[in-house]
């Protein structure tokens, strides 16, 4: 009897120990996305308002507020419901490939750049972007990122960088039916609207460049290495036949 008492208390102690280990990684995730959801706000207000010289930059203000305030309440609905994967997608992870990290590096550089440029158009006026062309663009930056979160819903093996996890099966539902990469097509509505967003006619030059460029190059490395080692791909890129557009490519 004395044993069998013994056994339980100490199975209990170990469950307990076991919850208590798995709340305190919860709670250090939480931390670690939130202090990097703070960095980014704090690192976009430094590279749009530093150059305008000014925080009466009204068309930053509405971006900022457009970009963030759906994005709290999508994190935390992926939170409740799987901290890790929404983990793996904030929390910074290198590339394992070299040709990926390659573009991914020459992007960010060109990116960076060109986020400064709105700001310097601010303070020099040296674009006159119509108020309602404005408000389209920050309607079409929302849009592309819900279109990300949905695909996040429907694909819970989207990660940031080319990786095939345990497990990990082709996705053929939701909007993987009308193109193979959903969420370059998300990201890219997204991109190819902010310098819009943000009143610059001259950042539109680093951002398309960069992104159409970044976006069809990082698709056919990822879909040679989905092919060659993702169960089911390739008979899926045969029934759906279109990348990134309908009807496009």
């Amino acid at each position: 009897m004395t044993i069998f008492y013994l056994k339980n208390m100490i199975k209990t102690k170990t469950i307990k120990s076991k919850n208590k280990h798995s709340e305190d990684d919860e709670g250090n995730l939480l931390v670690k996305i939130i202090i990097r959801v703070l960095m980014i706000c704090i690192f976009l207000g430094l590279f749009l308002f530093l150059p305008a010289g000014s925080l009466h930059y009204r068309e930053a203000w509405i971006y900022i507020l457009v970009l963030f305030v759906p994005a709290i309440f999508v994190i935390g609905y992926f939170y409740k419901k799987d901290p890790g994967f929404i983990g793996g997608r904030l929390l910074k992870r290198r590339e394992k490939e070299e040709s990926p990290r390659l573009i991914q590096n020459i992007f960010s550089v060109i990116l960076f750049i060109g986020l400064l440029i709105p700001g310097f158009d601010f303070r020099f006026n040296w674009s006159d972007v119509p108020m309602p062309v404005m408000i389209v663009s920050d309607v079409l930056v929302l849009s592309g990122y819900l279109v990300i979160a949905r695909v996040m819903e429907e694909n819970r093996y989207a990660s940031s960088i080319i990786e095939i996890r345990k497990e990990q099966k082709t996705i053929e539902t939701g909007p993987y039916k009308i193109v193979r990469h959903p969420m370059y097509t998300g990201g890219m509505i997204f991109m190819l609207s902010t310098p819009l967003a943000l009143g610059s006619y001259w950042a539109m030059i680093p951002f398309y460049v960069s992104t159409i460029v970044a976006i069809v190059l990082r698709i056919i490395s990822e879909e040679k290495f989905l092919v060659a080692n993702l169960p089911g791909y390739k008979e899926y890129c045969r029934k759906t036949k279109y990348r990134l557009i309908p009807l496009l490519w």
